[in-house]
């Protein structure tokens, strides 16, 4: 997704013209301001925020003068690249393990890490299909079923809860030999709204918008979706970071959040 760069040479050199203007601390303050503001903040996020992120993204350029690049992927595969060295200035993750995990090894500011939502898994299927409708889990083992899409669970969230509602439905060794597998949650949905599978597990929040029949999986069926983020120490945009992170849970960032069908912080779990 493109996102625009708001910047305005005219408007910078007013804001140092009032931040000289003014005392010598507040002076300091703005100019810091001005040079965060016209930054660059790359988050590395999980796939299942393509949607939501790139709205929230949007929104925040609105309110700030930084532009914001995402680097939309499995939540296991970012983390690696994190560790890796990657530069990143905010890691958004599916589940809140990858982000304990990196504070284990010393790679995130530990104060800024925090709940941000939770995901839910659906299953989805084309409108054109001409099979019966599926509308449980246990529908995926029929023998008319012949593909079934669901995101590699050795590093996909996604994909390990997918995995987990196919066993505790009883059906994961009748569906297993079906399974195709996507890279991330975003693939795995291709993969279905192209034909090239017969039904998939994905995430809501990709398929609230999509041109697709999906039936929400009952939540017992899989362990919580806890999504977590954190800034990554060593960033060069800490303070754009905290406010991005902020960003996604205050008064503009929960309702789009909420569009996607996120669960959010301070908010019941939906049946």
């Amino acid at each position: 997704m493109l996102l625009t760069r708001f910047r305005s040479s005219s408007l910078i050199s007013v804001l140092l013209v009032i931040a000289s203007s003014a005392s010598c601390t507040h002076g300091t303050m703005h100019a810091t301001l001005t040079q965060e503001e016209g930054s660059e903040l790359t988050v590395s996020a999980a796939a299942d925020l393509t949607a939501a992120f790139g709205e929230i993204g949007k929104a925040f350029e609105r309110e700030r003068l930084t532009r914001v690049v995402f680097n939309f992927g499995s939540t296991g595969q970012l983390a690696q690249q994190i560790e890796q060295g990657a530069p990143v200035d905010l890691f958004a993750a599916a589940n809140i393990s990858f982000v304990d995990d990196l504070e284990k090894k010393g790679l995130i500011v530990p104060d800024t890490k925090a709940l941000y939502a939770q995901g839910r898994i659906v299953l989805w299927t084309r409108i054109d299909s001409t099979l019966q409708p599926i509308e449980r889990v246990e529908d995926l083992a029929r023998s008319e079923v012949k593909r079934v899409a669901i995101a590699n669970p050795d590093h996909a969230p996604y994909g390990k809860a997918a995995r987990e509602a196919l066993e505790h439905a009883g059906v994961w060794d009748a569906v297993a030999p079906k399974l195709v597998y996507g890279e991330n949650i975003s693939q795995t949905l291709q993969f279905a709204e192209s034909g090239n599978v017969d039904a998939a597990i994905v995430a809501l929040s990709l398929s609230v918008q999509s041109d697709g029949k999906w039936t929400l999986i009952p939540s017992e069926l899989y362990s919580p979706l806890n999504q977590a983020l954190a800034v990554i120490k060593g960033s060069r945009n800490d303070t754009a970071a905290r406010e991005f992170a902020a960003f996604i849970n205050g008064p503009l960032g929960r309702p789009i959040m909420r569009k996607y069908g996120f669960i959010l912080p301070g908010e019941e779990v939906a049946p």
